[in-house]
């Protein structure tokens, strides 16, 4: 199929829901779910929710907040309380699955409560070959995936998006600020708001694709390849040591590898990922 013929099947997938309530973050996989659905099947039958805890940025929910107004749906803001979980809080291999758990679950509940019985997520079909512990909270709760099942890719999703004018078209993904935090550190509020803290420096100061991991006293900054020379310029390098140390960093370096998606995935064996 080509990807006209795989929206088409998108749109006959949502309509034979009815009405659906969409786990939303406001990144480019979710919104364009949400703004299909509401385009298949009007708004009123569409519910955005977004789980709102420590682990999600201002930056991220004031971006679900403008999506979900741009697709013309409602957007509920449901708190999470995966921090009172030992399991989430010990950062293992399989966080994720713990957090997917709590968030979903706290979904099903609400959305239940509103009359939407069936809930969807923007899993793509590119998701299937990334180490997502998440996805087994997907599984076990029961929780559609369209978007894989039409076998829709991140660029197509992309392409999609840029043809519905939606902003999130170019945007790089931003996943949960947990992510951030090596496996075997806990997951501390303090840490997470570490990381906020110096992830909105960067952005500040013109990044656009960035991560700053959290390896206990050390913060280590993962830009592109082609803006290191710009992160060692004199400026921008006392800049960051001087602001991110003031965050409570002992240490602050420059990965020389450059940004990439899932970097602390490199620390778990593959028996790890396997369990």
């Amino acid at each position: 199929m080509d990807t006209h013929e795989k929206y088409q099947k998108l749109q006959h997938i949502l309509q034979s829901y009815g009405k659906a309530a969409i786990a939303f973050s406001g990144g480019v996989d979710s919104t364009f779910l949400l703004k299909a659905a509401c385009e298949t099947l009007e708004p009123q039958n569409v519910l955005a929710c977004i789980g709102v805890s420590a682990s999600l940025s201002q930056y991220q929910l004031k971006l679900a907040r403008e999506m979900a107004a741009l697709a013309g749906a409602e957007l509920a803001e449901l708190p999470l309380d995966e921090m009172n979980d030992p399991n989430y809080q010990a950062n293992k291999a399989d966080r994720c699955f713990h957090c997917k758990t709590h968030q979903f679950r706290t979904i099903k509940e609400y959305a239940a409560g509103r009359g939407f019985a069936r809930i969807l997520c923007g899993s793509n079909f590119d998701d299937r070959s990334d180490y997502r512990p998440g996805h087994r909270a997907v599984e076990a709760l029961e929780i559609a995936t369209p978007l894989m099942d039409v076998e829709l890719s991140k660029a197509e999703i992309r392409t999609l998006s840029r043809r519905m004018g939606l902003p999130t078209a170019d945007m790089p993904a931003s996943p949960c600020l947990a992510s951030r935090v090596a496996y075997g550190e806990s997951i501390t509020e303090d840490k997470l708001r570490q990381v906020e803290a110096a992830e909105e420096l960067l952005r500040s100061m013109g990044f656009v694709q960035f991560r700053v991991r959290h390896h206990g006293t050390l913060a280590r900054i993962e830009v592109p390849q082609t803006e290191i020379a710009k992160t060692l310029s004199e400026d921008v390098r006392a800049t960051l040591v001087a602001s991110l140390k003031s965050l409570g960093f002992v240490y602050v370096t420059l990965d020389l590898e450059g940004f990439r998606s899932g970097a602390m995935n490199d620390m778990l064996s593959p028996e790890e990922k396997s369990r």
